[in-house]
C-alpha cells in the first residue's frame, strides 16, 4: 500500500493525495451484492437537521456480511475492492457451496486465500472465531458485542482490539480508544487488524473533492454575527469570549459528557478511554 502524491501542476492539485492499495482487484462491484442507497442529505421533512451534508457522488451500496455465519466452509477471496461507503476496503468471498459475499478486508488480506469462520477456525489473518478460542495478545477486528448479532465494533479502517484476558465467560478486550471493555467468550471476532490502515493521511487537496464525498462549506462561529452563533461579533479577530465553546444553539461544544449513567453496558467497562 502506497500514498500517491499528485504533482502540483494547478492549485486543485497541490498537496492533493490518495492511498493506493497494493492488491486492489480492477472489477466492477458484484452486481447481485448491490443495492440502491437513499440519502436524505442532512435533511428531516425538508429542513436541514444535520448541518454541512449534502450532494455527493451517487454511491451504490455494498452488502457487507458482518456476521460471517458460514461455519466451516471454506471461501475464496476473488477481489480486493474499495467501497464508497466505508473506510475500509472489502473483499469477494466465493464459498465452496458456490454462494458469493462481501466481507470487511483484513491488513494483507490477498486475493486467491482462503478463509474460513467457525468454533475451530484457524488462527489465521482474515479467519473468524469465537473470542475464548483466539489467545491472548491477538489483534482483531468486526467484533460482536452481543451474541449473534454479528460484528458492531472495530470495523473502521486501520483499527483493531486486542484480547487482554478471558476469565469467567468473558474476554477483556482493549480498544483502540484505550477503553477495556468486557465481552462474552461465546461472540464471534474477525483476526487481524481492518486494512487500508493509511486512509488517514490522505489530504483531499481542494473544497471540490470534499463536495463529492457529501461534505457542505462549514463556516466558523467567530466568522458569524452575534445573532446568528455565540461566538460572533465583535471588532476584528478575537476569541470567542466564553469559558466553554458552544454551538449555534447555546449547548457545549467540547468536553461535555453525554453517556448516560444508567447506561446498560457500563457495568461491561473495565477502563475508560484515554482522554
Amino acid at each position: 500500500m502506497a500514498i500517491k502524491k499528485y504533482r502540483r501542476n494547478h492549485a486543485g492539485r497541490r498537496n492533493m493525495s490518495v492511498v493506493k492499495p497494493d492488491d486492489l482487484t480492477d472489477k466492477k462491484p458484484e452486481k447481485s451484492l448491490i443495492a440502491m442507497l437513499s440519502r436524505k442529505y442532512g435533511r428531516a421533512n425538508g429542513k436541514i437537521s444535520v448541518r454541512h451534508k449534502g450532494g455527493g457522488h451517487k454511491r451504490r451500496y455494498r452488502t457487507v456480511d458482518f456476521k460471517m455465519d458460514k461455519f466451516d466452509i471454506p471461501g475464496t477471496i476473488v477481489a480486493i475492492e474499495k467501497d464508497p461507503n466505508r473506510s475500509s476496503l472489502i473483499a469477494l468471498v466465493v464459498y465452496k457451496d458456490g454462494e458469493r459475499r462481501y466481507v470487511l478486508a483484513s491488513e494483507g488480506m490477498k486475493k486467491g486465500e482462503v478463509i474460513i469462520s467457525g468454533e475451530r477456525a484457524p488462527i489465521k489473518k482474515g479467519n473468524r472465531t469465537k473470542l475464548k478460542n483466539i489467545p491472548v495478545g491477538t489483534i482483531i477486528s468486526n467484533v460482536e458485542i452481543l451474541e449473534k448479532r454479528g460484528g458492531q465494533i472495530v470495523r473502521s479502517a486501520g483499527s483493531g482490539a486486542t484480547i487482554m484476558a478471558t476469565d469467567n465467560k468473558m474476554a477483556q478486550v482493549r480498544l483502540s480508544s484505550g477503553e477495556i471493555r468486557l465481552i462474552s467468550e461465546e461472540c464471534y471476532a474477525t483476526i487481524g487488524q481492518v486494512s487500508n490502515f493509511e486512509h488517514d493521511s490522505i489530504n483531499l487537496g481542494k473544497a471540490g473533492k470534499g463536495r463529492w464525498l457529501g461534505r457542505r462549506p462549514a463556516v466558523r462561529g467567530s466568522a458569524m454575527n452575534p445573532v446568528d452563533h455565540p461566538h460572533g461579533g465583535g471588532e476584528g479577530r478575537q476569541g470567542i469570549g466564553l469559558k466553554h465553546p458552544k454551538t449555534p444553539w447555546g449547548k457545549p461544544a467540547l468536553g461535555k459528557k453525554t453517556r448516560k449513567k444508567s447506561k446498560y453496558s457500563n457495568k461491561f467497562i473495565l477502563k475508560r478511554r484515554n482522554k
